[in-house]
């Protein structure tokens, strides 16, 4: 079988493949060399999943690698093309340098990571870019329109040019020069050099004394402020701003202070020249930043960590793949930050003052409280939120810092297949690997409550209870027994039959089961058949779900037989990329089953795992008909686990009605695209509530004259302007409003713009911030 795009070998020993042993994937052409673990202590027995690629758990330790049969740096991988890239990079760099690294496109490699890597990043609070952020001044209540400061400026500068040319011409007389005559002697004005001196100053001194005067009434000072200065700033900084001054050794990130504070000089000044060398790149920083992190988590790795550092230099600790980059970057990433960038904040009343113009980003902090997006087809879902976001999370598992798994249809090209180590085809004969149904589970019940969720959890309403216990409950009496005889849990097929409650396969399964001695097990199974005949039995209704994958198309999936070949959830403890593909054509039904399985399965996972130095992350980029209220409940505890999840949705219509106000309350982060419905809309403006804003109702009464001559000048302004004299009065006060209301996110977010407000998982949250959704 061929080996598949996403860079694992087929055959014995794949990601997640129960009972195999892990195997490291071979590096891709251009790449470091093949990838050897250095000898460690391991326990007994098999271990699922592959190695992880850099650092685990602070408790186990990182596994570093060096390559086989050579010494020194593997050489430096080819730079991608994308329109990430910048011009001007030379064909020995290392790919993956963020496009705002280098804003020129002119500057070396170098020079541009070092710079990237120097480059301040303020502590702006969460869902802001950090990268190059500066602070807005601070916000002015009274601050006048633009149109009515300019205008001011404008009139001032003539009523001023205006008197000036009045006095110079001495149309006023010459009484503003009397000071001259009464403060000085008459020999300073008898002819001379002397004279003019004196005289040209004194008329310098009162042109000054205008401009300041009509300065001050124009506000000349504010207009310098509001948009010269930042013309002035934008100007230099485009036009090449010089690169800031080297910092001190003690402080320059490039020197790797820390490593020299531990006394790891000879690794700080490999890491130090091959950076200043240009064979660095931001996921080489980010992956021995997690391994160091890993390290001095472990004193006793610390020598295996130099070591490594000093043999391969940039390319130590590297990811099992081999891959020090993807292949190609259509967003632009801060890994110094963890940041992906989505956007920029609209400058826009509505939004945050200090969010105005800034940056919007997210990041693993953000994405641990799970993140729902609603838009319509088209709006840019995919492309614009969650193509950034896998392409994020790919590069920080290449880090070592995250284990990721998209979830899509089969041609929705999230992300390229050689940016994945695993990449499954459900109902493609060309699909290397398998999906496990059982999660990677051997406890039968575990793997029933998981099953079940996914078959029917969508029938919660409909089944006997409310809930999917009792369907769970079936399915466990059916597969325990089955594992005991067998070793494995049945295929589709088999459970099916099951199900079906088939005499021969009943039967069959009670003799193995009396021959084994498993007196317990044959109880269970004569439950089943007792239940099986009771009205509301939930079998039928996990029959019927069940044989929606036992169809033609997946004949060769979800065996059971073949665990060599089958890729299981539990290697989230991993830094893994998979991608799955669902058969959405023609089997729309059958993709939702497994889609609800997979979010079923992750959340499980997830909070099941042992090391979460990692951040686990799905994402789902079609939740149809998948959300559950078993799943609405897995998605609240993935916080505490360090997990999270990536859902979007076309309308929140695709959501059972009694559980979209808890789906909302469940997710930290929201997002609402243009041209969501207003029934979408009020649950937004619902979940976001109200804020206190300062109100001026202007009312206009017309003005009673009773004096004789009042009363003329009102008939004549009355005929000239065809209006009433009135008077205003202003009342101003303050009142809750929606942040955001139904109407308006109707109607008025524009077309490539979403509303997103996000929740960190330290509970630090923004309001809904209108965004530009572009890079």
């Amino acid at each position: 079988m061929p080996a598949p795009p996403g860079g694992l070998p087929p055959g014995p020993g794949p990601a997640g493949a129960r009972g195999t042993p892990p195997a490291v994937p071979p590096a891709p052409p251009g790449a470091a060399p093949p990838l050897v673990p250095l000898p460690r202590q391991s326990p007994p027995g098999p271990r699922p999943g592959p190695d992880p690629a850099g650092p685990e758990a602070a408790a186990s330790g990182p596994p570093l690698y060096k390559p086989a049969g050579a010494a020194g740096a593997p050489p430096v991988p080819p730079s991608p093309g994308g329109p990430a890239d910048g011009p001007g990079r030379p064909a020995t760099a290392p790919p993956s340098l963020p496009q705002a690294a280098d804003p020129y496109g002119t500057v070396a490699h170098a020079s541009s990571f070092l710079t990237w890597l120097r480059a301040p990043r303020a502590d702006a609070g969460p869902g802001i870019w950090a990268f190059g952020y500066r602070p807005r001044p601070p916000e002015e209540p009274d601050r006048i329109p633009g149109r009515q400061l300019l205008s001011g400026a404008v009139i001032a500068l003539l009523c001023g040019w205006l008197l000036w040319s009045l006095l110079w011409n001495g149309y006023l007389g010459h009484y503003w020069i009397w000071p001259l005559f009464a403060l000085t002697p008459d020999s300073w004005r008898q002819g001379g050099m002397l004279a003019v001196w004196v005289v040209y100053a004194y008329y310098t001194l009162c042109a000054l004394v205008l401009l300041v005067v009509f300065g001050r009434l124009g506000r000349w000072g504010q207009v310098w402020r509001r948009w010269v200065t930042p013309a002035l700033r934008r100007l230099w900084d485009d036009g090449g701003e010089p690169l800031p001054e080297r910092p001190g050794t003690a402080h320059d990130p490039a020197e790797w202070p820390h490593l020299r504070a531990a006394g790891a000089h000879a690794a700080a000044d490999r890491l130090a020249a091959d950076a200043r060398a240009g064979v660095m790149n931001d996921v080489d920083h980010a992956r021995i930043e997690r391994a160091w992190e890993a390290a001095r988590a472990r004193p006793d790795r610390l020598a295996a960590f130099t070591d490594a550092v000093l043999e391969q230099g940039a390319a130590a600790c590297a990811h099992p793949s081999g891959a020090r980059d993807l292949p190609a970057r259509t967003a632009r990433h801060d890994l110094l930050a963890g940041q992906v960038r989505l956007g920029t904040a609209v400058d826009d009343e509505r939004n945050p003052y200090r969010h105005r113009g800034a940056g919007c980003a997210l990041d693993a902090g953000l994405l641990a409280t799970s993140l729902l997006a609603v838009g319509p087809p088209g709006c840019g879902k995919t492309e614009r939120l969650v193509r950034p976001v896998l392409e994020s999370l790919c590069l920080q598992a290449l880090a070592g810092r995250a284990a990721v798994v998209a979830v899509g249809a089969s041609g929705a090209a999230l992300a390229p297949d050689d940016a994945f180590d695993v990449v499954v085809r459900i109902g493609r004969p060309d699909s290397a690997y398998d999906l496990d149904l059982y999660g990677g589970t051997d406890d039968p019940d575990e793997a029933a409550a998981v099953l079940a969720e996914g078959l029917v959890g969508d029938l919660t309403t409909a089944l006997p209870g409310g809930d999917s216990r009792r369907a769970a409950t079936a399915l466990a009496q059916l597969l325990g027994p089955f594992r005991a005889v067998h070793g494995r849990f049945p295929s589709v097929p088999e459970l099916r039959e099951l199900l079906d409650g088939s005499p021969a396969a009943l039967g069959a399964l009670r003799e193995r089961l009396a021959a084994g001695g498993h007196e317990a097990l044959g109880r269970e199974l004569d439950a089943r058949q007792r239940q099986a005949h009771r009205p509301g039995d939930p079998a039928p209704a996990l029959a019927d779900r069940l044989a929606l994958l036992d169809r033609p198309a997946f004949a060769a999936f979800f065996d059971t037989t073949r665990p060599g070949r089958t890729f299981s959830l539990r290697t989230l403890e991993h830094p893994l990329r998979v991608r799955i593909d669902l058969p959405e054509r023609g089997h729309a039904e059958a993709s939702r089953v497994l889609a609800r399985l997979i979010l079923a399965q992750f959340t499980e996972c997830a909070a099941a795992r042992a090391d979460r130095s990692l951040f686990a992350c799905l994402v789902l980029d079609d939740a149809t008909h998948t959300v559950t209220p078993e799943s609405v409940r897995g998605l609240q505890r993935l916080r505490s686990a360090r997990a999270g999840a990536v859902l979007t949705l076309r309308t929140l219509d695709d959501v059972p009605e009694a559980l979209r106000s808890a789906l909302l309350g469940s997710v930290g982060c929201r997002m609402a695209f243009s041209g969501v419905t207003t029934w979408d809309g009020a649950r937004f403006a619902e979940v976001w509530g109200k804020e206190w804003v300062e109100t001026r109702d202007v009312t206009d009464r017309q003005v009673i004259a009773h004096e004789p001559i009042t009363r003329v000048t009102h008939v004549v302004r009355r005929v000239i302007t065809g209006r009433a004299v009135t008077a205003q009065s202003v009342t101003v006060r303050k009142v809750e409003r929606e942040r955001w209301s139904a109407s308006e996110l109707a109607h008025s977010v524009p077309a490539g713009c979403a509303v997103l407000s996000v929740t960190s998982a330290k509970g630090d949250s923004t309001p809904p911030v209108l965004v530009e959704l572009s890079n």
